[in-house]
């Protein structure tokens, strides 16, 4: 089994838009000021709008905060992602969150693939937690908690389930193990935080601290996974980075390029390693 991440450093996925509670925009807020204050890291996928938008505005404009945004070079060129409703900012606080003032620490990576941005973000985190999101959060969501399962790592997958948002993927899980597509046990491979009984109190109610204490939970010895070994049971989250030809050296079309280690039997293009930008900024966004 792979052995339990050092890092500090969480990855939040979650929405480019507000959506239409603002239970699940204050809920982004409080896990902004828990990273903050527990000194975790935030790792997330470079935008300024929606949820997306309140997490790192909220941790870049804290004394301390320090955020590591990563976005593939086709979003950045046209000009970001978009909130998909008609959703707005519903609190002062919200609104501040979203200012352009940073006392924080910001760092951009610009990388080539929605795959890269992926890789790149496992491979910087010791947890992920999933806020409310739509298609993109959905699959980034689930693709983690399988790497979990194939033992590619072995890191904590909260998902903060504000207002029952995802009480149908839990059924969705459920029925998998109901109908033997999923083992029973591998329901522990993500961790639901339903926050209050009474949705009223969801609003208020400290998802950040919520998620910090499912983080420091997790049974990282107590993971059921497949018996696959990918680099020796070294994490390996960031596979997809090169393949190896036997001498510790990944091939490309006849370049040989020292350092990658990844899976035999994945095909990448030369344009994964074309651009990685690095911008690293005190002030301001891309």
């Amino acid at each position: 089994m792979v052995a339990p991440s050092n890092s500090r450093s969480v990855a939040v996925y979650c929405a480019a838009s507000f959506g239409y509670q603002k239970a699940f925009q204050q809920a982004a807020l409080s896990l902004a000021h828990a990273l903050v204050a527990a000194n975790r890291p935030l790792v997330y996928g470079g935008g300024n709008s929606g949820i997306m938008g309140i997490v790192s505005g909220a941790v870049a404009n804290s004394d301390g905060g320090k955020v590591t945004g990563i976005i593939p070079y086709a979003i950045l060129a046209a000009g970001g992602e978009k909130d998909k409703g008609n959703g707005q900012p519903r609190s002062n606080s919200i609104a501040e969150a979203l200012d352009e003032k940073r006392n924080g620490e910001m760092e951009t990576i610009v990388v080539d693939s929605m795959h890269e941005r992926k890789i790149q973000m496992a491979k910087r985190v010791g947890a992920f937690v999933g806020l409310p999101g739509g298609f993109g959060t959905f699959e980034e969501i689930l693709e983690v908690i399988t790497w979990n399962q194939l033992n590619i790592h072995n890191k904590p997958v909260i998902i903060l389930n504000v207002l029952s948002y995802y009480n149908t993927l839990r059924d969705l899980i459920k029925n998998g193990v109901r109908e033997g597509f999923i083992r029973p046990q591998n329901e522990k491979l993500v961790i639901f935080v339903d926050g209050p009984a009474d949705h009223k109190e969801h609003e208020n109610f400290d998802w950040g601290q919520a998620a910090l204490d499912a983080i420091g939970a997790w049974e990282h010895d107590k993971v059921s996974t497949l018996p696959f070994h990918w680099t020796k049971d070294v994490d390996s989250s960031d596979m997809g980075m090169g393949l190896p030809n036997g001498n510790g050296k990944a091939d490309m079309h006849g370049s040989t390029i020292p350092g990658f280690h990844g899976l035999h039997s994945l095909k990448l293009t030369n344009g994964w390693f074309k651009r990685v930008w690095h911008v690293r900024s005190r002030s301001g966004r891309i």
